[in-house]
Parts: structure tokens; C-alpha cells; sequence
């Protein structure tokens, strides 16, 4: 591996760069499984439970219409089913099948992995002061568009 400076870096560069890093790793990881970037968010999502298409709509900054599309083809391959809200007769929520929760943990077991790869040269301070500087980015941006960027409950 060639290692590359990137002196100067302004803190908006830096943020964009990241973005595209991580966009990468979800693509790769993604292939490995037979999946689209968007399918592996959408499982990793359901790992921690089903959920309403409400609730997805939020977490992955769909319009409806996309994430109906998004969660008809993986129910054609066998990883997610529609159930009943058992809480709202009218609603669904998604969950996994068995099949798409063994990817589902692969894959989030697999973006983790890597996401720790490329943090693990940094010293224990940066990382915590890296994760405590996005997670304030994070709150401010959830107190100012409202959009959740933690995990969701199941059945939300």
C-alpha cells in the first residue's frame, strides 16, 4: 500500500473524502455478498429488528417510492418479508428471513471490520475524539432537520 499525505486538508475535504471512503467500503463489501450498497444499509438496518417503512424511509433518505422498489427486490430474493404491525393493522413492518439475516450480519460483521482496519493506526485518543466529534455533528444535525442517525427501534 502507498501511503499519501493530505496535508491541508480543510475540514470539509476531509469529510467528503471520508464519505467517499466509507461509500467504497459498503461497495465492496456489498459485492462480496451479491448486494447493492443500498441493500447491505437496508440489512444491516433490520439486524437490530423489523421495521416500518416509516422508520426506513428516515434512516436511509429514501423517498417512499425508492425504498418500496429497494425492499420489493430483496423480498424477491429471499432476504426481507412484509409482516403485520401488530401495534397498526394498516402498516408493515420489514424484518429479515433467515437467509437475509445470515448476510446481514456478514455484512455489517464485514463493513465494521474494515471501518476498524482503516481506524486502527490511529491512537486511542483520535479515535475517541474522531467519534465524539461525528456524533456532535450527528445530534446537531438531527436538532436542526430532525433526520435520526442513531439506531432505530425495532418496529419504528
Amino acid at each position: 500500500m502507498v501511503a499519501t499525505e493530505a496535508p491541508g486538508l480543510s475540514l470539509t475535504e476531509a469529510l467528503v473524502r471520508l464519505a467517499h471512503l466509507v461509500e467504497q467500503v459498503y461497495g465492496e463489501v456489498s459485492r462480496e455478498h451479491d448486494l447493492t450498497p443500498q441493500q447491505a444499509q437496508l440489512l444491516c438496518l433490520l439486524v437490530g429488528g423489523p421495521i416500518g417503512m416509516t422508520g426506513l424511509t428516515r434512516a436511509l433518505h429514501l423517498e417512499k417510492s425508492s425504498l418500496t422498489g429497494l425492499v420489493d427486490r430483496a423480498e424477491k430474493r429471499g432476504l426481507v418479508a412484509r409482516v403485520r404491525d401488530a401495534r397498526d393493522r394498516r402498516a408493515c413492518l420489514i424484518e429479515l428471513t433467515p437467509a437475509g439475516a445470515e448476510i446481514a450480519v456478514r455484512a455489517h460483521d464485514g463493513v465494521a471490520a474494515r471501518l476498524e482496519t482503516l481506524a486502527a493506526g490511529l491512537p486511542a485518543r483520535h479515535r475517541d475524539l474522531l467519534a465524539t466529534a461525528i456524533g456532535e455533528i450527528l445530534t446537531e444535525d438531527t436538532a436542526r432537520t430532525g433526520r435520526t442517525w442513531g439506531r432505530l427501534e425495532p418496529g419504528r
